[in-house]
């Protein structure tokens, strides 16, 4: 009952602020991905900006569709490859940017050479690749390639945010990275109204462009992305009618659908798409696990079955060996022969068997195998405290290892300690989905595992957290992302001797697809996507806005 007193208190107190300010039937309310107060606007740094920033305020040159695969023109009218190593983007015209001045070719330009002449902007890695920038007019940009890398192109072609070069011109490389650019000024359908420490209100904004050139305008005035650390106070505010839209993972979605009448993806389980693949990465560095075949150990006594079941109650999908999303793009590539031959399976009699021919072996008779020099091995699984379902799933996982001798126990520190530890590769063993999101290419994910450059870097943000070394992945990824889209052989070709290496030496260990949580109510918006109307991808995560949500805002309709 105390409990319940809670929640309710904190909802009331949510929807007492609420109501103070914005018109509910003009205002639509999404939660699921601010986790911290607002406080930074600045597309220079994706990474901390506030969810929205990118796509309801600055805009892509393309929207990319997960659910077809296919490139949406945006601030693009069109993009072409006019020969190999040469990419034209013709950009639509009337474009404008909030303060009326037009968005020309000359800003598309100065977004991608002010990363040339600044070597901190997270992007600046493409002039590794591309040569030039010629802007024949103000609607056209012609990017020159030295040696084009076609699947990391594509990525930025619906993730890079453009910005104005009126704006941003002239300021030194430490102003641009430490802005927090509140305000900021964009070519959106959105601009940023207000906020405090437990919300962002984005209001629209009538002189967009897109009305007038493409004939769209979102429903509501008003969208608010709500800071919510609870999933009681999200549920709450679900079943009361004051959260519209939501990428929270919430337990018990069979009685929500039933009791109060709430929308998701699929009508039945698992109920949400696939959007990531939750796994293990193990740290390479670390004896024991720095032996292949004591991972495989581990990836054959975990059964991934009571987790999907108890866990997540039938709503999310057991991972295959590989771990490639289904219904994504990446499964046109999908190596099948290579899976069949090198995947693994839940068999604790197999792992026993191979730990016991590596020499580890309970030799003092605690039912935990020691190395064979008689050492004891005792291993961390962690992940932030507070995420539930994956502190559950890392219980059922400790559970299993101890029933073929393994020592491991959960650790669940807060989550920038969780964080820090990912970046240095300080961990034993970490539960993890960060850079295995869907995409427009399978090489993300395969990136993501095997980022060789982790290897010479204090901090690895961008993937490879357990420093698994093998000089043949950094060859393989390079010849992936240099072999055009089209040539479906040589990129199946190609995915099938990176997923070899990774069923043979597992430095991550696939577990299950995490679930593109989505649950909306009909009370003030209608006309939600879901599996008989599929026209959006359901993702308001930050910097996802621009592959689903958007859409969503267009297609909303006011409740009769």
């Amino acid at each position: 009952m105390k409990r319940f007193l809670l929640v309710f208190v904190v909802v009331f107190l949510f929807s007492s602020l609420f109501s103070q300010v914005l018109e509910r039937n003009e205002t639509m309310y999404y939660g699921g991905s601010l986790w911290s107060p607002p406080s930074n606007w600045n597309p220079f740094t994706p990474w901390n900006a506030v969810p929205g920033t990118t796509g309801l305020v600055y805009e892509t040159m393309f929207f990319y569709d997960p659910l077809t695969g296919n490139f949406d023109p945006w601030l693009a009218e069109k993009g072409e490859w006019l020969d190999s190593k040469t990419y034209r983007v013709v950009l639509r015209e009337g474009i404008y940017w909030h303060d009326n001045v037009p968005l020309t070719s000359e800003d598309v330009r100065f977004t991608f050479e002010i990363a040339k002449k600044y070597k901190g902007i997270h992007y600046s890695s493409v002039w590794e690749w591309l040569d030039h920038i010629e802007t024949p007019d103000n609607r056209t940009v012609i990017f020159v390639f030295k040696d084009p890398r076609y699947h990391e192109w594509n990525e930025l072609l619906y993730t890079l945010p453009i910005v104005p070069k009126h704006i941003w011109e002239g300021k030194d490389e430490t102003t641009i990275l430490q802005s927090s650019n509140e305000y900021p000024l964009g070519s959106g359908p959105y601009a940023a109204h207000s906020w405090d420490q437990n919300r962002m209100v984005f209001e629209r904004f009538e002189n967009w462009w897109g009305t007038k050139v493409m004939g769209v305008k979102p429903a509501p005035k008003y969208v608010v992305i709500v800071r919510v650390l609870s999933n009681n106070v999200a549920l709450g505010m679900l079943m009361k009618g004051e959260l519209d839209f939501s990428n929270f993972m919430l337990p018990g979605v069979p009685i929500l659908k039933k009791v109060y009448n709430l929308n998701t993806w699929y009508d039945e389980p698992p109920y949400h798409l696939s959007s990531t693949v939750v796994g293990l990465f193990l740290n390479a560095r670390k004896y024991p696990l720095s032996l292949p075949e004591f991972r495989r150990a581990i990836a054959m006594s975990i059964n991934v079955d009571p987790i999907v079941q108890r866990v997540y109650e039938g709503a999310v999908l057991k991972a295959d060996p590989l771990g490639f999303l289904p219904n994504s793009v990446w499964m046109k590539y999908y190596p099948k022969e290579v899976v069949e031959k090198y995947g693994f399976k839940y068999d604790p009699e197999e792992a026993k068997s191979i730990l016991d021919k590596l020499g580890f072996r309970d030799v003092n008779g605690d039912g935990f195998r020691e190395t064979p020099d008689g050492k004891p091995i005792k291993f961390t699984i962690e992940c932030p405290y507070g995420w539930t379902d994956w502190m559950q799933a890392i219980q059922v996982i400790v559970d299993q290892l101890k029933v073929v001798g393994i020592n491991a126990e959960p650790y669940f520190p807060d989550s920038s300690k969780y964080y820090e530890n990912m970046y240095k590769g300080e961990f034993d063993i970490e539960m993890n989905a960060n850079g295995t999101g869907i995409s427009s290419t399978p090489w993300t994910y395969f990136n993501t595992i095997f980022y060789p450059d982790a290897l010479e870097s204090e901090f690895s943000y961008t993937g490879n957290y357990g420093r698994y070394q093998n000089p043949k992945v950094e060859n393989l990824l390079e010849e992936l992302n240099r072999t055009p889209l089209d040539n479906v052989e040589k990129i199946t070709e190609l995915c099938g001797k990176l997923g070899e290496i990774l069923l043979k030496d597992l430095p991550f260990i696939p577990l299950w697809y995490g679930a593109m949580a989505f649950i909306t109510q009909d009370n003030v918006w209608t006309n939600w996507p879901n599996e008989h109307n599929p026209y959006a991808w359901p993702c308001g995560w930050a910097n996802w806005w621009q592959t689903g949500a958007l859409k969503i805002l267009f297609n909303l309709k006011p409740a009769k």
